[in-house]
């Protein structure tokens, strides 16, 4: 039976990451090839199939996923990420810090990955905290809400990006449903889940955080930095570009040759190239800094992603296996007389992968593998399935995922803290994403 070969695979996956201490990528090739044989496939084709689905997934992905990480290290090495937190956060003041630091995070989450974006803000939300007299994780929710909702809802982050190539979805399209649905939840995960949160763990409001567990701060002077507007302007151009084009494309019917130079400026390749060269001018040529320096900070961006490919090529190698060993088939035929949203499925999928294997990456990118064939069989929006298994894949984060301890560590909570706040918003995360999806869904 393909799903009990599946569970038996996950269920490997798991134990080589978390009980073994197995490398996430070369666990993933492990089970690929195990899976494929369970599933029957020809022995000589195994490592074929892997092949295509690794060089599938990372051919689109690879220069999108790497120009964004050149992007935001360009962006947080000039002090930008700085410049706009500070001004944010002095412009709305105490009474709406909260407000403010959303904001913020929001504006750099899109350009910074979830682990830079957090290392980069929490100096900044511990200096806050102490010079108000309030808690850090007053403004610590708050601000993991908003990087966690960029993370899982909107290109160019690894997971939306290549699940939106999976499910053949408009990445702008994405983007703009992204942002739909990103504000209302980042609202109710953020200053309104903090106030719960408070009632229910109210002694992890008291702690101190830990600053030394971030190492070695670089530290900015504000008069130094690049200014609020260039820094917002270059950290969001990507975006702007992509969604310029999706409306105009979505407003101009037929083909024409300004329509088309629009598309090209608003493809995700195009789009990322372009920011990456702005970026460059703006955070460095701009300031002065010479170009041997501008080159160091891109090529150590390069360093610092270069796992995290692997790892999701490695999930795209799971996904194609599944796909050819007909598991994707067979999920269509069991779901064919169900009544069960397609969406519904997509998430309920990617919230029991991301409980078993940690990784919201890893995650999504398997549950495209199973769930495409579905989309079909039923008037589905592909942007909306995207979203719909970005919000399973950010499901109850806890003991093996990274995003767990981080969050525990940098705050100082003890486990039961960190389950009371983090793997508890990220859960309402979750659920808030699906919800809006789904309403969606009955308009879309």
């Amino acid at each position: 039976m393909p799903i009990f070969i599946v569970a038996l695979g996950v269920l490997l996956l798991l134990l080589l990451i978390v009980k073994f201490k197995v490398n996430t990528f070369i666990s993933l090739i492990i089970v690929s090839a195990l899976v494929a044989m369970g599933l029957g496939m020809n022995i000589t084709k195994i490592f074929t199939s892997i092949e295509n689905g690794v060089g599938g997934q990372l051919g689109h992905l690879a220069l999108v996923f790497g120009f964004g990480a050149m992007l935001g290290k360009l962006v947080s090495d000039a002090g930008g990420a700085h410049r706009i937190a500070i001004t944010l956060i002095n412009k709305f003041g105490k009474k709406k810090i909260q407000i403010a630091v959303v904001i913020a995070s929001f504006i750099i989450g899109i350009a910074l990955f979830f682990e830079v974006g957090l290392v980069l803000l929490i100096p900044i939300i511990f200096a806050i905290a102490s010079e108000l007299g309030i808690s850090i994780l007053y403004l610590g929710i708050p601000m993991a809400a908003a990087l966690s909702v960029t993370h899982g809802f909107l290109p160019p982050h690894p997971a939306p990006t290549a699940i939106s190539a999976a499910y053949n979805a408009n990445i702008g399209q994405v983007l703009l449903i992204g942002f739909i649905i990103a504000i209302p939840t980042v609202i109710v995960a953020g200053p309104l889940f903090s106030k719960f949160a408070k009632k229910i763990m109210p002694d992890a409001f008291n702690r101190v955080g830990n600053i030394k567990a971030l190492g070695e701060q670089k530290t900015f002077k504000l008069e130094e930095t690049p200014g609020f507007g260039i820094s917002t302007l270059t950290s969001l151009f990507p975006v702007i570009l992509m969604a310029l084009a999706t409306i105009f494309s979505l407003a101009i019917k037929g083909s024409s040759p300004l329509k088309n130079v629009i598309e090209f400026i608003g493809a995700p390749d195009t789009a990322m190239l372009i920011s990456l060269l702005l970026a460059i001018y703006t955070m460095g040529i701009a300031r002065k800094i010479p170009m041997k320096s501008i080159m160091q900070s891109v090529e150590t961006s390069v360093t610092q992603i270069a796992m995290m490919l692997l790892i999701i090529g490695g999930g795209g190698a799971f996904k194609q296996v599944l796909i050819d060993g007909g598991v994707g088939s067979y999920v269509a035929k069991l779901f064919a007389g169900s009544h069960m949203s397609p969406l519904l499925l997509a998430w309920l999928i990617a919230a029991i992968l991301r409980v078993c294997l940690g990784s919201a990456t890893v995650a999504a990118l398997t549950t495209a593998g199973l769930v495409t064939p579905l989309m079909t069989a039923g008037a589905v929006s592909p942007a909306l399935m995207v979203l719909a298994t970005g919000s399973g894949s950010l499901i109850a984060s806890h003991v093996n995922d990274a995003g767990f301890w981080m969050f525990k560590e940098y705050f100082n909570l003890s486990l039961k803290e960190t389950f009371g706040t983090w793997t508890l918003l990220e859960t309402v995360i979750s659920i808030m994403g699906l919800i809006c999806v789904l309403v969606l869904g009955l308009f879309i």
